[in-house]
């Protein structure tokens, strides 16, 4: 459950560690990790949730656990299994809702975004698989820094010593859901092979309010599946060799019977660390991703989008250098690479008709490559650590296009949008002073951007009664801010941490509204939030506190707009969050999360409201001996109904109260 601020766990920070046999030399022991947390890092206030809170999950999905950290959000308030996985962008600071990740995203040095829509797959995040959790909600990073405007979360897979040699668990939920996982991790040399896989499927729930149901109106039922191969092999005392290949779909229906959606992926990576004189951190990766979604008419619930294929491919890789330049310095320099590619293949339908005749194929597409140095340098003066880092981007947009034909006569319309290219330069500062061992001030200033993916470029996309319109002209979101805060630990095991802030993001990307049934994806002048994130965690003996809120003040300037000096689209001012486990080392446990979230709105014009939403979520185990498990979760235990998209009155709901009842077995 422990969820805590950032310099009380880097001592325990997981690494490779070197043990002298006798008369052997040095021999390592692999743990699979990257290299070890700069000194600098606790400058720029990370919240760390680690593995025991990503087990105690009631949903079992990764977003849910990553709501502990207050100021995080999707798109939507729906999670993996009924909401479109396109909207599925995560943010954090209230900088404004947005589809694509204003979040920069890491599984293993990785990034995860979607090459064409920029969403994240977080159904194919399965939190038994990982070992802790880090989210820093300023701005930049180093390597893989461009996309880092709404902070980064860094996820890191579970080590050999977490994982047992079988693990395996089955659960039954309310609406016939079902949810299976197994894994089996054997040791092989002096490395290890990780083999997991997990499958849910559930009858689903009635995302439409009562009220607006209608015949065609069904469930939002889901089925997904995912599996995950990771090796660690030791190349000699000090380096090793990691790979990972990760295989996942997952099918959801929304409000209408036959608005089913795909997205699937094959993703794989291989990883060399090197924790010598001379560390060293190289990484390539191959992302290949599909989705289709159907859309239908919410008149005469035919179909009236069919997006049949959407396939894009991601490459990248990174290599960063850690020389040896004395005790005081940590000094990282690097290079890192992304290439993103994709097509659109969809059909227009006619729904007025009977018939239901396609009336225009349309296919889009485009790429787009950030190439990116970066050098960081931490300096340790005593109790002070001075942080610094510089990047220049090189990015491009090219061969970007729009084709639309007509079914009936065959009349074509092209666009060829012209190629782009510039240098972006970003860079972040900070300093840490440990004014005794319960006291520490940190301070940071940082830049970013962010590139708008191919999907903002090229893809117009319609949601009831709304068109979006895409934009090729979008230029790159800047980020600018600062924050300064402090670290208490005025007692051994309980934490304290607050942190204000300002964050400016010029060129932000949004749907403005043009009419009532029009948006268009536009540049505003900035995005610009201020507030106060409060942290605090505490461990008393087998009871386990934690908790976190956000208070974000944002608004848009656009002068001249209609929407001048609101509050930007799905941007909560108060957010919370608070859990309370008991978990001995022996016996039953028991772990209850409360979260708050303020309301909201869907729009730009703040014409639509979303209400506020507090929600409970529990889950209970207890072990029965010889490795088995009987558990027990509930989901929104209030049964709040929590509305997620409202569009002049359409509706849709999240998730309601789910129970769970089921087994797990590890050895």
């Amino acid at each position: 459950m422990k969820h805590i601020i950032l310099p009380a766990i880097l001592l325990s920070a997981p690494t490779a560690a070197l043990a002298e046999a006798p008369g052997d030399g040095p021999s390592i022991i692999v743990t699979g990790t990257g290299l070890s947390l700069p000194p600098g890092t606790p400058a720029y206030g990370s919240v760390v949730i680690d593995r025991q809170r990503l087990q105690d999950s009631a949903s079992g999905r990764i977003e849910s656990v990553l709501g502990d950290v207050a100021g995080f959000q999707q798109f939507r308030r729906s999670d993996s299994r009924s909401a479109n996985p396109s909207a599925q962008g995560a943010t954090l600071r209230a900088l404004g809702g947005n589809a694509s990740s204003r979040t920069l995203l890491l599984l293993d040095g990785v990034p995860l975004a979607d090459p064409f829509f920029g969403y994240i797959p977080f159904s194919a995040l399965v939190p038994d698989r990982l070992s802790v959790v880090r989210v820093t909600r300023g701005g930049g990073i180093g390597a893989f820094g461009a996309g880092a405007v709404a902070g980064t979360i860094e996820l890191a897979s579970a080590t050999r010593d977490q994982l047992p040699g079988f693990a395996a668990s089955a659960f039954y939920g309310s609406r016939e859901s079902t949810e299976l996982s197994a894994s089996i991790t054997p040791d092989l040399g002096s490395g290890y092979v990780s083999l997991s896989g997990r499958w849910d499927k559930g009858d689903g729930f009635q995302t439409t309010p009562k009220a607006q149901r209608v015949a065609a109106t069904v469930p939002a039922a889901y089925e997904g599946w995912s599996t995950s191969l990771r090796a660690v092999a030791p190349i000699s005392a000090t380096s090793e060799l990691q790979f990972r290949a990760t295989l996942f779909q997952d099918d959801r229906t929304l409000r209408f019977a036959g608005a089913d959606s795909m997205s699937q992926g094959q993703d794989a990576s291989i990883r060399y660390i090197n924790r010598g004189r001379w560390q060293v951190d190289a990484l390539a990766y191959i992302q290949a991703r599909n989705f289709a979604n159907m859309v239908m008419s919410s008149s005469t619930f035919r179909k009236s989008l069919d997006q049949r294929n959407t396939p894009s491919t991601g490459l990248g890789g990174k290599i960063e250098l850690r020389p040896p330049v004395g005790a005081d310095h940590l000094l990282r320099i690097g290079v890192d690479t992304r290439f993103a590619s994709g097509d659109m293949f969809e059909d227009a339908y006619n729904a007025n008709i009977a018939a239901n005749p396609v009336a225009f194929r349309r296919h889009a597409g485009g790429e787009q490559t950030t190439t990116g140095i970066f050098a960081e340098d931490d300096w340790t003066l005593g109790n002070l650590v001075l942080t610094g880092g510089v990047r220049a981007d090189r990015w491009s947009i090219r061969d970007g296009f729009y084709r639309q034909v007509n079914a009936t006569t065959g009349a074509a319309t092209a666009s060829a949008f012209a190629d782009r290219a510039d240098w972006e330069v970003s860079g972040r500062v900070g300093a840490l002073y440990r004014a005794s061992d319960a006291i520490a001030l940190r301070g940071a200033a940082y830049s970013g951007f962010r590139l708008p993916t191919l999907n903002e470029l090229y893809r117009p996309f319609v949601v009831f009664p709304i068109t979006t319109q895409a934009n090729d002209a979008l230029t790159p979101e800047k980020l600018k801010g600062a924050e300064i805060g402090i670290d208490l630990t005025p007692a051994p095991g309980v934490t304290l941490s607050a942190t204000t802030f300002y964050n400016r993001l010029d060129d932000a990307i949004a749907n403005v509204t043009l009419t009532a049934t029009t948006r268009q994806r536009r540049n505003v002048q900035a995005v610009v939030a201020k507030g106060v994130e409060l942290t605090a965690a505490a461990a008393l003996g087998d009871l386990r506190l934690s908790a976190s809120y956000a208070y974000s003040h944002s608004s848009v300037r656009a002068p001249g707009a209609a929407f001048d000096g609101l509050t930007p689209a799905q941007s909560p001012r108060h957010a919370a969050s608070a859990t309370i486990a008991y978990s001995p080392a022996q016996g039953p446990t028991l772990s209850t999360t409360l979260r708050y979230v303020a309301k909201q709105y869907e729009d730009d014009l703040q014409s639509d409201v979303l209400p506020d939403a507090l929600t409970l979520d529990a889950i209970a185990r207890l072990p029965l001996g010889h490795g088995v498990t009987v558990v027990a979760r509930g989901e929104n235990l209030f049964d709040k109904a929590v509305v997620t998209r409202n569009a002049g009155g359409s509706m849709d709901l999240g998730t309601p109260r789910t129970l769970w009842i089921g087994i797990s077995f590890a050895r």
